[in-house]
C-alpha cells in the first residue's frame, strides 16, 4: 500500500512538471538551460560549500566521542544520510537511521541518536529563523494574494509551535514518556520495555546536552543559517548569468521565499514537481519570467541529484569500511576464546 502511494505521488509530480513545461513552453525552458551552460558547475559546487557548513552544524550537536571523528568522515556520513533520504521514499527517516548506524561505534547508539535528534531541531529552527527574518525584510511591497500570505503565516505559526513543543520535550526528557507510561502499566511486553529503556537513555543524554551545552545548539543553528545563506549567492549567480540586471536583494528575496515554500511543504514524502512549481511562483512574484523560474527549479533538481549521487558513493565506501571492520573483529573474538 505504501509503495503504491509513493508511486502515485511520483506520477503526480511528473505530471505537474509536464504541465509546467507545456504551459511555459519547452523551447523557452531549453533556451534558458542552454544559456546557463557550464555555469551549472559553479552552481552545483556552491551547494557543496553549504553542505560543509551544515556538517559543522551537526558536529556541534554530537557527543564528545563523536566530535573527535575526522571532519571528512562526519561529512561523508551526513551526505550518505542525505542520499538515502533523497533517493528513497522513507519520509526523511531512512537517512537518519543510516546516519545513526554509520556513526555509532560500540555502545554509542544512544549518543548517535541524540546527536541526530538535536540536529534535526537545530536545522528546523535555523530554517524558520532564516526564512521568516529574511522574507520580512525583502518581501514588503511584493504583490502576493492575501490567500498566500494567510497560508504562509498560519503554516509558519503552526510549525513554530511544533518546534517549541519538540524543544521542550527534548529539554525535559519527555520523548519516551508515552512508552514509559505503557511499560509502567505493564502493557506491550518485553519488546516495548526494551525500546522504552533505549529511548530513556536518549532522553537522559538530551537533558544533559540542554543543561551543559546550550551554547552548542546556538552555534549549530548559526552554522545551519550560514549554509542556507549560500543559496543567496547561488541564486545571484544564476541571475548574473541569465539576466541583464541582476540584483542581490532580488536574489535574496527569491531564495528566502523559495525556502519558505520548502519549509511549508516539508511534510510531503516527495517534492517532485512541487519545488519546480514554487520556484516558478517566486520568480513570477518578483516580476521575472516564469521560464526563468522553471529553469532555476530544474537547476536545483540537477544539483540535488548530483549531491545525492555523491552521498550514495560515500555510503558505499562507509558500508565497505564497516564490513571490513566487522570481518576483523570476528576472528579476534574467536582467537580470544
Amino acid at each position: 500500500m505504501v509503495k503504491k502511494f509513493h508511486l502515485f505521488v511520483i506520477l503526480c509530480g511528473c505530471l505537474l512538471i509536464a504541465l509546467l513545461i507545456h504551459r511555459i513552453g519547452p523551447g523557452q525552458l531549453w533556451n534558458e538551460l542552454k544559456l546557463l551552460g557550464w555555469a551549472l558547475v559553479p552552481l552545483i559546487l556552491i551547494e557543496g560549500v553549504a553542505d560543509i557548513f551544515h556538517t559543522q552544524a551537526w558536529r556541534q550537536c554530537l557527543s564528545d566521542a563523536h566530535r573527535t571523528l575526522p571532519f571528512f568522515r562526519i561529512f561523508c556520513i551526513r551526505m550518505a544520510g542525505y542520499s538515502i533520504n533523497y533517493l528513497t521514499p522513507t519520509a526523511g527517516m531512512g537517512g537518519e537511521v543510516a546516519k545513526g548506524v554509520l556513526l555509532a561505534s560500540d555502545n554509542t547508539g544512544s549518543e548517535s541518536a541524540t546527536g541526530i535528534i538535536i540536529d534535526k531541531l537545530s536545522y528546523a529552527l535555523a530554517q524558520l529563523l532564516f526564512v521568516v527574518g529574511g522574507t520580512l525584510v525583502t518581501l514588503p511591497g511584493m504583490r502576493m494574494d492575501r490567500v498566500i500570505w494567510v497560508a504562509m503565516l498560519s503554516g509558519t505559526m503552526l510549525l513554530g509551535a511544533g518546534m517549541f513543543i519538540f524543544l521542550a520535550m527534548q529539554k525535559y526528557g519527555k520523548l519516551g514518556a508515552f512508552l514509559r507510561w505503557f511499560v509502567n502499566h505493564r502493557l506491550g511486553g518485553r519488546r516495548l520495555e526494551k525500546l522504552a529503556a533505549q529511548i530513556t537513555g536518549v532522553d537522559e543524554k538530551l537533558q544533559v546536552f540542554y543543561q551543559r551545552r546550550r551554547s552548542d545548539l546556538l552555534l549549530s543553528v548559526s552554522w545551519h543559517i550560514a549554509g542556507m545563506a549560500c543559496g543567496i549567492i547561488q541564486c545571484y549567480y544564476f541571475l548574473l548569468v541569465l539576466t541583464d540586471h541582476p540584483s542581490l536583494i532580488v536574489a535574496a528575496g527569491l531564495w528566502f521565499l523559495g525556502t519558505w515554500f520548502s519549509l511549508l511543504t516539508f511534510a510531503l514524502p516527495i517534492d517532485l514537481g512541487v519545488m519546480e512549481a514554487t520556484r516558478v511562483l517566486t520568480f513570477v512574484i518578483f516580476g521575472l519570467q516564469s521560464s526563468l523560474g522553471l529553469a532555476y527549479g530544474v537547476t536545483l533538481r540537477l544539483e540535488q541529484l548530483f549531491w545525492a549521487g555523491v552521498g550514495l558513493l560515500m555510503y558505499a565506501m562507509l558500508a565497505a569500511q564497516m564490513r571490513r571492520r566487522s570481518a576483523q573483529i570476528k576472528p579476534d573474538r574467536f582467537a580470544g576464546t
